[in-house]
């Protein structure tokens, strides 16, 4: 997101100020002045200071909101991704217990089946605008892992048999394809 379009757009707002002003004051064009507000440009060096002159404003303010956003952006970053890596744990943990853990019967397989549609249709219903690869590497990354790690560290067949591959590629197959499911029901 550029912040220094908006900063620019809220400044030339509050001197009641219109774009076209803006241009007549700055000697720019209009489209130039437009890009920056839409955040289609961003201005550097000799049209930054333009604007900044005729707005009254230092132009250091700009790097330091610049600085603020790009921290902002890296802790955003590192909060999702920690939880992100969080949710698929959880995700893997709770269709290997019902399906893999010693004592599972056929209550718990029945629930994993269960939980393997509706626990990704629902993740796909809150994520529509998404892509399906996105979400598959968002929510499914966990999938992935756990059926790797299954066929090459354990006894594929008893993971197949005890219902742990079918539940995990029905998630994986509803995160890919849910959006088109939603879609359809339409």
């Amino acid at each position: 997101m550029n912040i220094i379009g908006k900063k620019i757009s809220e400044v030339r707002k509050s001197k009641g100020l219109t774009q076209e002003e803006l241009v007549e004051m700055s000697k720019m064009n209009l489209r130039t002045i437009q890009r920056i507000e839409n955040n289609e440009n961003v201005p550097r060096g000799k049209t930054l200071s333009m604007i900044c002159e005729v707005l009254e404003i230092n132009s250091n303010e700009f790097v330091n909101i610049e600085k603020q956003s790009r921290k902002e952006i890296v802790i955003n970053l590192i909060i999702n991704a920690t939880f992100l890596l969080a949710l698929n744990l959880i995700l893997m943990m709770i269709i290997g217990y019902l399906t893999k853990d010693s004592e599972a019967n056929i209550n718990s397989r029945i629930g994993a089946f269960l939980l393997s549609f509706f626990i990704p249709f629902f993740i796909v219903y809150k994520t529509q605008r998404m892509s399906n690869i996105e979400r598959m590497i968002k929510f499914g990354s966990g999938y992935i892992f756990y059926i790797i790690f299954t066929v090459f560290l354990t006894r594929p067949h008893e993971a197949l048999m005890s219902g742990l591959i079918p539940c995990l590629m029905i998630s994986l197959g509803l995160l890919y394809y849910g959006k088109e499911l939603i879609n359809s029901q339409l």
